[in-house]
């Protein structure tokens, strides 16, 4: 009994066949995904430094990639063998409280920044102060 593979396939399997036939179709659809996924990626470096999720976007964008193109494959394999190294090094119970030890002593430098601010320009807001030199 011989399988049929193009009757078991789904319409977008069949669509991509059909696409992979043709020379000039393939490369416009490669071209496409290239596009598209090197926008999102772009779009997810941007976000690293802007806010936003950007190593969602550095993901989505290599995930796209990926299904076109083995380099890709290969560099979103790489990004999740990183991304669970960092899960488990979030995860380490010492991180964690050295983290949250670092995050406290932040938050009471800050707090003690903004008191002192406070106290040298005798409580006034900055867009009320009208003489900026602190030893009046």
């Amino acid at each position: 009994m011989a399988i049929n593979h193009e009757k078991d396939a789904g319409p977008f399997t069949r669509f991509r066949e059909f696409v992979r036939r043709n020379r000039l179709l393939n490369t416009t659809w490669r071209l496409g995904v290239f596009t598209v996924g090197v926008t999102v990626l772009i779009g997810g470096l941007i976000m690293m430094v802007a806010p936003g999720p950007g190593i969602l976007g550095i993901i989505v964008g290599l995930a796209i990639l990926a299904t076109e193109f083995a380099w890709a494959q290969r560099a979103l394999h790489h990004a999740k063998q990183a991304a669970e190294k960092a899960k488990e090094k979030a995860l380490d119970p010492r991180k964690k409280r050295r983290n949250t030890i670092l995050a406290i002593v932040g938050g009471i430098l800050v707090g003690a920044a903004v008191i002192a601010y406070l106290v040298v320009y005798s409580f006034n807001l900055p867009w009320n102060i009208e003489d900026w030199t602190p030893w009046r």
